[in-house]
């Protein structure tokens, strides 16, 4: 076990988080994480409505007794979510942990914590972080500009991020963006974070519902196989560098509009990507640790490397302590 006060807040086994994914974040993936010992999530935005919500995660429960999280998306939406009637579904359903990611939860942390909810808010900056804190939130991921989907805006990377959060706030932190093996979860660590929280990796899991064609790619692409589109309406996003988000790049390039771009970054067009397998069919998104995907392991294979890289990462950084105090004992 990796105690941390994350995983005693939550009661997990491991430090590891699968944040909310759009059309990936379902009840099968959700608790093949939780199951493993991490923290699954499933995305409400993904069921369209509350009661859709609420048999997904009847189906969750069906799959495991351990804890899991539902995300609650408050970005801006072409359709309004929603969220209150969402929360309405949470609290009659016993669900205990909750992963917002957006505006601040502010408004709607009354409801929330009247329910007895745990909250995670994701945030993309320090400012956020306390702004969230003081909002009441019980633990904050900090994602960097490595990070599949919205990054935020400044383009600074995880590192950065994650030691700013954590000397900024006082409640857990895990970090986000570029995480995906047990040396990552340390390095993460070091920083003052207590778990991090991985998106693109378990997209390329068994229990992942994406179609074989989408995780093929992964495993063979790099980490420059990525972009930043939407920047120019203030909403960027990393996505898989395929043919649709190179011509959003070249109409940002040449200078457009909300309404050009729309027919090419609406969601409608992920699912033939995520479940035909047509790569090109639409904007997609996955963050730069795609470069270190090599394989599609089942979820318990992948957490369990995860726990044993961080452990032998560990015990090498251990060594390599004793073995220079022992050579600066030696040298007096």
């Amino acid at each position: 076990m990796l105690k941390t006060r994350f995983t005693e807040l939550v009661g997990i086994e491991y430090p590891i988080m699968c944040g909310g994914m759009f059309q990936v974040g379902r009840a099968e993936l959700c608790a093949a994480v939780s199951e493993a010992g991490g923290l699954g999530t499933i995305t409400s935005a993904t069921q369209g409505d509350p009661e859709n919500l609420r048999q997904e995660i009847r189906k969750v429960k069906e799959l495991t007794d351990k804890p899991f999280a539902v995300n609650l998306s408050l970005f801006p939406s072409s359709r309004p979510l929603p969220n209150e009637e969402y929360i309405d579904v949470l609290i009659e359903e016993g669900v205990k942990i909750v992963e917002t990611s957006g505006r601040s939860p502010k408004d709607l942390m009354q409801k929330l914590k009247s329910g007895g909810i745990i909250v995670i808010h994701k945030v993309a900056n320090a400012k956020n972080a306390i702004s969230a804190e003081n909002a009441g939130v019980d633990a904050v991921s900090v994602v960097g500009f490595e990070t599949g989907g919205h990054p935020g805006m400044n383009d600074i990377g995880s590192i950065v991020l994650t030691k700013l959060v954590t000397d900024a706030v006082s409640v857990p932190v895990l970090g986000g963006g570029g995480f995906s093996t047990g040396q990552s979860l340390v390095a993460a660590m070091a920083l003052g974070a207590e778990g991090v929280v991985m998106g693109t990796r378990f997209m390329a899991v068994k229990e992942s519902i994406l179609h074989q064609n989408v995780k093929n790619w992964m495993i063979n692409a790099s980490e420059a196989e990525t972009a930043i589109v939407q920047k120019s309406i203030g909403s960027g996003s990393r996505v898989a560098l395929n043919e649709v988000a190179k011509e959003v790049l070249k109409l940002e390039e040449r200078g457009t509009t909300f309404e050009e771009l729309l027919p090419l970054i609406t969601g409608k067009r992920a699912p033939k990507v995520y479940f035909d397998g047509e790569i090109n069919a639409g904007i997609w998104s996955c963050g730069q640790v795609v470069g270190l995907i090599n394989d599609v392991p089942t979820t318990k294979e992948l957490i369990d490397r995860i726990v044993q890289e961080a452990v032998d990462s560990r015990n090498f950084i251990n060594h390599a302590f004793e073995t220079k105090h022992e050579a600066s004992v030696s040298e007096r």
